[in-house]
């Protein structure tokens, strides 16, 4: 077995959601889920099939966005992986409902920081061991940290 990883590739700023789910049904379905739970939302999703095919399987309801996740699905080529670019909304706007998706097996990460995906490789294909999403920890919050977090909260409006 060969362990990797890759490198997610994206505009700093850009939240994502890597899954793995079972059935290329994914596809449709979490794109109605999307936009049945997020009216206007931009996203591009694309899904690696990991039988008959084995083909990147793609939605979404801009091109570019598209693009990016059909990028990514190739570099990553593990079996039915999917991953979400979105705009216009954030993990937290449909994370709950992309997870309710019968099909949606698990979710690695939901985020928009830098990301490493660990892929293990066999002679019989790929799979993702998990991410490192973002950076090491270098401490905990003191009482300005705390203050900090609590008004970015209230000021970006998910706290009253």
């Amino acid at each position: 077995m060969d362990l990797t990883t890759v490198k997610i590739d994206k505009p700093e700023e850009m939240n994502f959601i890597l899954g793995q789910s079972h059935f290329i049904k994914t596809v449709e379905d979490v794109h109605e889920a999307l936009v049945g739970t997020v009216p206007g939302i931009r996203f591009g999703l694309a899904f690696c099939e990991s039988s008959g095919p084995c083909l990147v399987r793609f939605t979404g309801t801009d091109e570019t966005l598209i693009e990016l996740a059909k990028r990514n699905a190739q570099e990553i080529a593990a079996g039915h992986m999917f991953i979400l670019f979105l705009d216009g909304a954030f993990p937290i706007n449909v994370l709950r409902t992309v997870s309710q998706v019968p099909e949606v097996c698990r979710i690695f990460c939901a985020t928009a920081n830098p990301t490493q995906v660990i892929i293990a490789e066999t002679e019989q294909g790929r799979g993702i061991l998990g991410v490192i999403d973002g950076f090491k920890t270098k401490g905990v919050e003191d009482e300005d940290d705390i203050r900090a977090r609590k008004e970015f909260l209230r000021r970006i409006g998910y706290k009253l």
